[in-house]
């Protein structure tokens, strides 16, 4: 079975959505039963907001009742990133928990084998682990000794290999047609960031029919151009100063007229999903029809020094996104 199978397998088994809502309050109430896209939708979090939330455990439960396949949560810095997926499948039967990503430069291979040791005792199969690798401008800046991405990750990859840890649950961010080809031939896919529909349809073309492809997807619900723009340059300025990211926005076309000045309006409306419930569920299903086994929906949030994750908009668009 594909990880592709085993995901929607996960969150068809048991309970409809409309079931599992019963248990968690009105507020999941709203979630209709599973629709086409059902088992093809996830939820992506920063590991700060998720660590904000006081609720860990009925976050989970609620979005798994709504109808969501995958809980994503950053974990490119150190932190309870296992610990934290143990607290997921604990409250859940269905919802899958990925890392999007563990940086393997962030925790030695010695980290990751006891944490995915830890997992084996709950829930292996609802488990998939997301690996990637820093960017040159972190290293260096913390006098790191830096290594090319491709042989930190065949490094990173020989070691789990030789601990038996399969290819099978785990997917490599990847953008470039290298680290892409690796994913193929190494893991069970990809999960690209910051990136755009037409991005997953060169992404399929090169990874072949089988390898899983799950591209995170940034999303704004904001119906105010100036607004919503805002808001996204806001979360866009990082990625925009990162060579890895410059590079792979060129090959897709945008230009450095477009990279400046936190992101021309044609970037930032390529890059970030905004306006209403509809819109959002527009752009997210292009990366289904070009390709993607699952798209993660990472909602950026609208308010100030907002905290926690972002219940309320996932109630929102469930309809929208998973009918």
């Amino acid at each position: 079975m594909s990880m592709a199978d085993n995901t929607a397998g996960n969150q068809a088994a048991g309970n409809t959505a409309g079931d599992a809502a019963e248990g968690t309050g009105s507020a999941a109430g709203a979630a209709a039963a599973p629709g086409e896209h059902a088992g093809r939708i996830g939820l992506w979090e920063r590991f700060d907001r998720f660590g904000a939330e006081p609720d860990v455990a009925g976050a989970a439960a609620e979005a798994e009742a709504l109808g969501y396949a995958t809980l994503w949560i950053g974990g490119a810095f150190p932190g309870h990133l296992f610990e934290n997926a143990a607290k997921v499948l604990a409250a859940t039967s269905r919802l899958t928990f990925a890392s999007g990503i563990l940086n393997i430069r962030m925790f030695p291979i010695e980290d990751t084998l006891a944490g995915l040791a830890t997992l084996e005792k709950t829930d292996p199969d609802r488990f998939i682990l997301g690996l990637g690798v820093s960017h040159e401008e972190f290293m260096r800046q913390e006098g790191e000794e830096y290594v090319p991405p491709l042989a930190a990750m065949r490094a990173y990859l020989d070691a789990l290999d030789a601990a038996g840890i399969g290819e099978d649950r785990r997917v490599l961010a990847a953008l470039g047609p290298k680290m892409l080809r690796l994913a193929a031939e190494r893991s069970a896919g990809a999960h690209p960031y910051f990136t755009t529909p037409a991005h997953t349809a060169e992404a399929r073309a090169l990874l072949g029919d089988d390898p899983y492809l799950a591209p995170e997807q940034k999303v704004v619900l904001e119906t105010d151009p100036a607004t919503a723009r805002g808001i996204a340059r806001e979360a866009m300025g990082l990625y925009l100063g990162l060579a890895n990211y410059r590079n792979s926005l060129k090959r897709l076309g945008f230009t450095d007229e477009d990279l400046a000045d936190g992101g021309s309006d044609r970037l930032v409306d390529a890059i970030v999903a905004w306006g209403d419930e509809e819109t959002v569920a527009a752009r997210v299903h292009e990366h289904l029809a070009a390709g993607a086994d699952q798209v993660a929906v990472h909602i950026l949030p609208t308010a100030a020094g907002a905290t926690g994750l972002p219940r309320e908009e996932w109630r929102r668009l469930a309809p929208a996104l998973l009918g």
